[in-house]
């Protein structure tokens, strides 16, 4: 190994963390070509030559029930993280995302003498904005992927970094729709892309309305081919969801390839979080879904501080898509709600011209921007 690449120690969770953390590792490897990288992580990660302690689906949970459920095993696994990070002695740890994970992860290893970057800032500017006292506890600088987000942390005399948004990398600026389609098989069917989550909980809460709402779509419009990519290891959650909730319906379950689903498809309906994004930067037009356990969903709403749940509608300040949540989340509502798209191009046109403006302003190089920030870090 090179003797002046950096050891760095890593979080990601989640389905979305892993592609992020993987994107930036790819920059890292590029300027350390013999770096070690170890802790948490999953596949695209591993492609990038990561070592994971853990899986990254431990960290998949979301909502306060849910995270109460698995609490005891989150926090023993976070003591042990702790302990084999600080043993290794890291010339740096970056927490990917997951702030509920991360942070007290982060303070107690910044409070050691490591030096800590938080890569995606957390949403401070959604809800919890009390979080930020706990950021600078825990931080050396952090990461942030949103224009917007630098400015909130300098009033607060915290250091932070704009580095774009990496998906705006990684996903190309014309949408490859004729290749994704034929690749995937299609012809010249409408399809409706089904995206319900990568978390367990979101297949659970999610999943059931959209298999449903794609059932009253196929009554309304006969023809429509409905695709839903799943996250690997999930399948055995969906399957059974598909067949109660839409057995009449042909959905075709494909093993990933979110990407070419949403570059190939017509109108999607999904989950809010990361994949929202995603389709913004597909061009594609939408209706943003979620659902969680009663009680999370009072307790987040509460908190909140904006009239937008999606990435998309926050980053344009405008409902520029529909946002279906919780109880508005019917599979009647939703199935209608997309086919209105179907029915208006002229309206699909008009979205897809704030999407490029949108995917140009989120397009920085993210990888060389984070790894220039991290460099300078590393020198002080």
């Amino acid at each position: 190994m090179d003797a002046a690449a950096p050891r760095f120690a890593m979080v990601a969770g989640e389905a979305s963390g892993d592609l992020l953390a993987g994107l930036l590792l790819g920059g890292l490897r590029a300027r350390w070509p013999g770096l070690v990288a170890q802790g948490i992580g999953g596949p695209k990660m591993a492609a990038q030559g990561f070592e994971a302690w853990w899986p990254h689906d431990k960290l998949a949970v979301r909502g306060y029930v849910e995270v109460l459920s698995h609490y005891r095993e989150l926090v023993g696994i976070r003591n042990q993280l702790a302990e084999r990070i600080l043993a290794a002695k890291p010339d740096l740890f970056i927490g990917v995302d997951a702030p509920d994970f991360n942070l007290d992860l982060e303070t107690r290893l910044k409070a050691a003498g490591i030096r800590t970057v938080h890569f995606v800032s957390p949403s401070i500017w959604a809800w919890r904005g009390k979080r930020i006292e706990k950021i600078r506890n825990a931080v050396d600088a952090v990461l942030c992927i949103f224009p917007f987000e630098p400015e909130i942390y300098a009033k607060q005399g915290i250091e932070a970094v704009y580095v774009g948004h990496p998906l705006a990398d990684a996903i190309p600026l014309e949408v490859p729709r004729a290749a994704s389609r034929a690749a995937l098989g299609i012809g010249d069917e409408t399809v409706v892309a089904l995206l319900p989550g990568s978390r367990r909980s979101e297949i659970q809460y999610i999943a059931p309305r959209l298999f449903g709402a794609a059932a009253e779509m196929a009554a309304l419009r006969p023809g429509l081919r409905f695709i839903l990519p799943v996250v690997p290891g999930l399948r055995h959650l969906v399957e059974p969801l598909r067949k109660l909730h839409a057995d009449r319906v042909r959905v075709e379950l494909l093993d990933g390839h979110s990407h070419e689903a949403l570059a190939a498809c017509d109108v999607t309906l999904v989950a809010s979080g990361t994949a929202t994004l995603e389709a913004a930067l597909f061009k594609r037009p939408m209706v943003i879904a979620y659902a969680m356990h009663a009680l999370s969903w009072q307790m987040m709403k509460r908190m909140k501080y904006q009239p937008w749940v999606g990435l998309p509608n926050i980053l344009l300040r405008d409902f520029a898509v529909p946002e279906l949540i919780q109880g508005d989340a019917t599979p009647e509502r939703l199935a209608h709600a997309a086919i209105a798209w179907l029915d208006d191009p002229q309206r699909c046109a008009a979205l897809e011209k704030r999407f490029q403006a949108l995917h140009l302003e989120l397009r920085r190089d993210t990888a060389r921007a984070a790894t220039d920030a991290i460099e300078k870090i590393l020198a002080r």
